[in-house]
């Protein structure tokens, strides 16, 4: 391309980019002829702050603990003949689970009937012998020592009766217990000895556990700090909703109420096991099941509520960066309440519906011209 060439062609370049420019520079938005710009501000995220009722929470860690647990063993020596469960089932006080071969007891029992009737005989027998004695005796036929005999003959022969029905007694009794029966109501676990074994009372391991899952209990800790306003609330009698929430806290589980407070502070964690009861009827929570625990410890009603994140904390004090109206903040002293879920409650120092910034305070003094974005849920902030 020659030199004549060149000149037309970067000229057209010109006047295509300025009449680019032109065109950009009219869709941009900007201030009506004649007024001022805006100075640009500091950009934060902010939020007014809101009246209302702010529930107070003690947070803390806690376990699923069987309200009871009951190994079921058996109390006579025999073989296992029936198994009247299946794992998993629930039970109720008083089902039969199990029965041990009871014939080796009722032959005890024949026996023991046979010795009580032998025994009943002779002292029937001893006792008229001694009637005939003492009549023999008065009329001093015969001597004081063959009375004295015969009644030390009847007391041995009540003696050998009484001991017959105490094994009777025990025999039956052995009866009864080949007969297992549920001592609680539950949920049974898995079968731990099979029918045609023999068992035997000293066995260790037992027949089966059976836990009691409605009502169920969750043990779970506190900071020492916080154990004076449980105590306060439970001398008063007050009741104290509890919340079971799963491992990642996002789901609740159940709710019930505190039950009582452990006797003792553990000096390594300095914490206290605190512990609540749940109906359960649902069967949402499982024994030895690890929960997030939330005990509603009061409600403050009617208070001026802001994020957690807009108080801050300097030498002068708790404060917060306040935005005005011509968009400059206000460095505010403030008295914060308590603290639960991301919120806080303000005892003084600020009203609801003025905005407090939340976010982007790193850059801020008192004066600052700021800029109020939108907060992450795409809400407006101010």
């Amino acid at each position: 391309m020659t030199r004549r060439l060149w000149r037309p062609f970067l000229l057209a370049i010109v006047v295509l980019g300025a009449a680019g420019y032109w065109l950009a520079a009219r869709a941009r938005p900007g201030p009506a002829p004649g007024e001022p710009r805006a100075p640009a501000g500091i950009p934060v995220v902010a939020t007014p702050a809101r009246r209302g009722d702010l529930p107070i929470y003690l947070s803390g860690l806690g376990t699923v603990t069987a309200f009871n647990t009951v190994t079921v063993r058996s109390r006579v020596d025999g073989e296992l003949v029936k198994v009247a469960f299946e794992e998993g089932q629930y039970v109720h006080e008083g089902d039969l689970l199990a029965e041990i071969d009871p014939r080796p007891f009722e032959v005890q029992l024949a026996q023991a009937e046979g010795q009580l009737a032998r025994d009943l005989a002779l002292l029937k027998d001893a006792r008229l012998n001694l009637r005939r004695n003492e009549e023999l005796f008065a009329r001093h036929l015969i001597a004081r020592q063959q009375v004295d005999d015969q009644a030390a003959l009847v007391g041995q022969y009540e003696g050998a009766v009484k001991t017959d029905r105490g094994l009777i007694d025990n025999a039956k009794l052995q009866l009864v217990y080949c007969r297992i029966t549920a001592p609680i109501s539950g949920r049974v676990g898995l079968r731990l000895v099979d029918r045609g074994n023999i068992v035997h009372a000293s066995d260790p391991g037992g027949l089966l556990v059976i836990t009691q899952v409605e009502p169920i209990a969750v043990v779970f800790t506190i900071p020492e700090d916080d154990l004076p306003a449980v105590l306060a609330k439970l001398r008063a009698g007050a009741t104290l909703a509890v919340e079971a929430y799963d491992r990642a806290g996002e789901r609740k589980l159940a709710t019930g109420t505190l039950l009582t407070t452990d006797n003792q502070i553990d000096p390594a964690t300095g914490t206290t096991r605190l512990k609540a009861v749940f109906d359960n009827r649902d069967e949402g929570l499982f024994p030895n099941q690890f929960v997030n625990v939330r005990l509603l410890l009061d409600v403050r009603k009617d208070a001026v509520i802001v994020p957690a994140a807009a108080i801050q904390r300097g030498p002068q004090g708790t404060f917060a960066y306040v935005v005005k109206a011509d968009r400059t903040v206000e460095v505010r002293a403030l008295t914060p309440g308590p603290t639960t879920a991301g919120e806080t409650a303000i005892d003084a120092g600020l009203d609801a519906g003025e905005t407090v910034v939340v976010d982007g305070v790193d850059k801020l003094r008192a004066g600052a011209l700021v800029d109020v974005r939108t907060r992450a849920d795409g809400r407006p902030s101010a």
